[in-house]
């Protein structure tokens, strides 16, 4: 009985979170006046959820982005496989940053990906915020802000790492890639004889070892999906809406399986940085459970309305 409870009190909880997430997520996509965001530091996770999808998202030189929840026995969430969908590669350079949990420490490749739409050196910030909060805005408010961000924002001084990586970041991780070919691949890259493919391949496959198999089969999934589905305006996933429904649907799923609570309890709470697993390997991950949590929602909750 007490269990029970238990499981009932955590739907709830996740249901009350979930919601309240993806909706304001879906308002800031929407949101008609102009959304700016500064991102001078680290943003992940529903930072990025709150930031990645305003209209004018600022990167500085100590910006650090990242989705790491494969790492905790979730997945990359709030809507990050919509701005993955538009980056590099079909799709591949954010399925990439979604299945490693890659850490994005420059500017140029923050811009790059999508994620950062103006680069602002740090130093500007103040007088930026000062000549916005002083400023009269006209009745194209927009066009006001873009005068401003002309004026403080430059290009990055390094060219994106991650560009001169696209050849192999397509072929690891493009669309339709399962996460064992994706390994294959990646081993393959690291016979190269080119020392910056070498470690990247290297740096990829730690990634992925960090997260729990499961959620990384639901990741792999759920971003090769909406990548596929970018463009054609008829697909539900094709609109940032129809994604956070379909991750609303495995949020609240995934928050119930025991990857989860292990998760956070190895990263999070005892912090010895060692989760034990279930399934423990990628070999034996039912595919059809994966399958199961993108399945409209039945006796666990309604479904989210956006």
């Amino acid at each position: 009985m007490s269990t029970q409870c238990n499981r009932t009190q955590m739907i709830a909880v996740n249901i009350e979170v979930f919601t309240a997430e993806y909706s304001l997520i879906c308002k800031i996509a929407e949101y008609r006046k102009p959304y700016i965001c500064f991102m001078d530091g680290v943003t992940m996770g529903f930072g990025i959820g709150l930031s990645g999808h305003g209209r004018y998202r600022i990167v500085t030189e100590r910006t650090l982005l990242a989705m790491p929840e494969n790492g905790i026995g979730l997945f990359p969430d709030v809507g990050f496989a919509y701005v993955a969908a538009k980056s590099p590669g079909e799709g591949a350079v954010g399925a990439y940053l979604g299945l490693t949990g890659e850490r994005i420490s420059s500017p140029a490749d923050a811009l790059y990906v999508g994620l950062g739409s103006h680069f602002v050196p740090s130093e500007n910030l103040a007088a930026l915020k000062d000549s916005l909060l002083a400023s009269s805005f006209s009745d194209d408010p927009h066009k006001d802000v873009q005068a401003l961000l002309s004026k403080y924002s430059k290009e990055p001084e390094s060219e994106a790492q991650l560009k001169l990586l696209l050849p192999q970041i397509v072929s690891s991780f493009g669309k339709h890639k399962s996460v064992i070919r994706t390994i294959k691949e990646l081993k393959q890259h690291q016979l190269s004889s080119e020392a910056p493919v070498k470690e990247w391949a290297s740096d990829a496959l730690l990634g992925l070892g960090k997260g729990a198999p499961f959620s990384l089969c639901v990741t792999a999934k759920h971003f090769s999906e909406v990548a596929s589905s970018h463009g054609n305006h008829e697909h539900h996933l094709s609109k940032l809406p129809g994604v956070m429904k379909t991750e609303y649907r495995i949020a609240v799923r995934s928050s119930l399986r025991n990857d989860f609570t292990e998760g956070v309890r190895a990263v999070l709470v005892d912090k010895d940085q060692n989760p034990k697993w279930n399934p423990a390997r990628l070999e034996d991950v039912d595919l059809s459970e994966v399958d199961s949590l993108f399945e409209p929602l039945q006796s666990e909750t309604d479904e989210l309305q956006v």
